[in-house]
């Protein structure tokens, strides 16, 4: 062709690129495609192949293509099914696209061939590039084995250096686009830089690939080998009866899911082992699986979403208890103050009152309103410090302190926790309850509490504790220190009123299955039952007072088939029975009598 531009069909290529040299066949399908083809066959059978710069493109304009590609000669064309067809091309010689026509049916281009640089390359400076070149692909041949046996002889009887350059990108698996940059350049000496950086890189590729294989293969070997080990174990675990294996693998899996620090995981990992290879019928096995399940069971990191809204709180507290606003307002202050700074190391609440007041309500309350799972602790009676420690596990019928059994049963590790009746811990040769209870209330220990049975640091720092006591007279010094107490003071006969009226009424006609129609109480019986059927402090009596009344209606209910029932002042003493208190023996229920005295005076 000469520097001469021609015009000629064009074919675009998606993903391909074809060389001076190059013999290939592949199907076009697209019309312009099939129409220069045909056009071409019209003529001297040779078409300008180009490869698109993206292969999605499906109707190119000239800035799709690359600028340089290659004019071939058409050798065979076979029409298939679906207006496909298959064609057999040889590349001649590098040409540049000059202009594309957009002329219908067929893409048109005008070509120009690109002439060879000239090299300043001696004949021994190339006959030294190709023995490099042959070596390299020895050495290629080597790592990658697919091509030794069809490719790789054929390239090295080539004796000329510009031909080597193009076969090796011809017949090497490249892709299209470095086959592309081969092609732009026509000097032997850019040619050759990029044919041997090429050849390079593909043999570290190769033999990166090699290695992870190997060490892949590896893996897996010594994974069969254990997989053959254990299915023989668990065969033989099957001929004697035993199922550790299958419960082993079930802990794994709950481990392997369970959101816990590296030491909580390595010691539940070590202890799962000794479970698998231990007779399933031991006592130690049995001992193990206990432990192993508990410590699956606590939630290490898993928390709930707090409520900090302290309207919300206030309304919770609100609706759940009548008067008690200075106890409410000083909870409302202590929540506000924990919302803020975001510790878990505030003071520790202790509510402080008589019997029936509403302490521990109130903190049912307080988990409600912050939306805080709740766990009540009793410690009225505690006198053995394994009770908050929990026992060494290797003692028989050991378990966990009654501090982490709440956090197993409350599933998280914020709930707030009800250290019921405080007051009432005691200590004997077993050990001091009270000492217990200082680590676990204590801000800058609790973070790393040890429980006896876990043997494992557990963070309470982000539990909140609320405590009730009758009296701080018993409650020790350093274990006082540590809480901040609120007063919660004997209600007024009003506040009792009220209660009575508002919540006790409500919930004892439920509890024993009576509808709003079918009983009501005057407010006169309700001040009545206060009055001279109760004496006390709180409200704890007057709501069992209020229960027998509702259960002798219940009854009535059922025997006379009345539709409703009126409780008033004067029908009162029918459900109760006779007064209780009254004016005159009032005194005697406080605990003031009279006695008999003698004075005299001697002047």
């Amino acid at each position: 062709m000469g520097e001469q531009v021609i015009t000629m069909p064009v074919v675009a290529l998606r993903g391909l690129t074809i060389l001076p040299g190059m013999v290939l066949h592949f199907d076009i399908n697209r019309p312009k495609s099939v129409a220069a083809v045909e056009r071409a066959m019209v003529g001297d059978q040779k078409l300008f192949l180009v490869a698109q710069r993206h292969p999605e493109i499906v109707e190119p304009e000239q800035g799709d293509l690359f600028q340089v590609g290659t004019v071939a000669v058409v050798k065979q064309l076979v029409k298939l099914p679906g207006k496909v067809v298959r064609v057999l091309v040889e590349g001649l010689e590098r040409a540049e696209l000059l202009c594309l026509e957009a002329e219908e049916p067929a893409m048109m281009g005008e070509i120009a061939a690109i002439e060879a640089e000239e090299d300043d390359l001696d004949s021994l400076t190339q006959e030294a590039m190709l023995r490099i070149l042959k070596d390299r692909l020895e050495e290629y041949g080597r790592v990658n084995s697919k091509i030794t046996k069809e490719i790789l002889p054929n390239l090295l009887i080539i004796t000329d250096l510009n031909e080597m350059l193009d076969q090796i990108a011809i017949q090497l698996p490249w892709d299209y686009t470095i086959r592309q940059t081969v092609l732009e350049n026509s000097s032997l000496s850019a040619r050759y830089e990029v044919v041997m950086h090429t050849l390079l890189t593909e043999m570290e590729i190769y033999r990166i690939k090699k290695d992870f294989q190997e060490k892949v293969k590896a893996d897996i070997d010594q994974n069969q080998k254990e997989y053959i080990l254990r299915e023989q174990m668990k065969v033989i675990r099957q001929e004697l009866g035993e199922d550790a294996v299958s419960d082993a693998d079930e802990y794994q899996k709950k481990l392997d899911a369970l959101k816990a620090d590296k030491e909580v995981k390595e010691k539940l990992h070590k202890e799962i082992e000794r479970f698998r290879n231990m007779p399933a019928g031991s006592q130690e096995a049995n001992v193990l699986r206990t432990y192993v399940e508990t410590l699956l069971d606590l939630p290490w990191k898993k928390m709930s979403k707090d409520n900090d809204d302290i309207k919300h709180a206030e309304k919770i507290l609100n609706e759940d208890h009548y008067g008690l606003e200075q106890v409410k307002e000083r909870i409302l202050e202590y929540l506000a103050v924990r919302a803020l700074t975001k510790k878990g190391t505030s003071p520790i609440i202790c509510l402080v009152g008589p019997p029936g007041t509403g302490k521990t309500s109130i903190a049912r309350s307080v988990a409600r309103a912050l939306n805080k799972k709740y766990v009540r602790i009793s410690l009225g009676g505690v006198r053995d410090e394994a009770e908050i420690r929990g026992h060494r596990k290797t003692y028989v019928g050991a378990m966990p302190g009654r501090i982490v059994e709440g956090m197993r049963q409350a599933g998280v590790s914020n709930p707030l926790m009800l250290l019921d009746e405080i007051d009432k811990v005691s200590s004997d040769y077993k050990g001091d309850t009270s000492s217990a209870l200082l680590e676990v209330l204590d801000g800058e220990q609790n973070v790393k509490f040890r429980d006896h049975y876990v043997e494992l640091p557990i963070d309470l720092s982000q539990v909140l504790f609320i405590a009730t006591a009758n009296t701080t007279q018993t409650i020790p010094g350093p274990l006082l220190d540590r809480m901040e107490l609120i007063e919660v003071n004997s209600y007024t006969e009003n506040e009792k009123f009220h209660i009575a009226r508002d919540y006790l009424v409500s919930k004892q006609m439920e509890r024993n299955g009576l509808k709003d129609s079918q009983i009501t109480f005057s407010d006169k019986s309700l001040e009545k039952i206060i009055h001279n059927y109760t004496r006390e402090a709180g409200v704890r009596n007057l709501e069992r007072r209020i229960g027998d009344v509702c259960r002798k209606a219940a009854r009535q209910f059922l025997e006379d088939k009345k539709k409703s029932i009126k409780i008033s002042e004067s029908n009162l003493e029918k459900y109760l029975g006779k007064e209780k208190v009254t004016f005159e023996n009032a005194n005697e229920w406080c605990g003031i009598k009279k006695v008999d005295s003698l004075f005299s005076r001697i002047s």
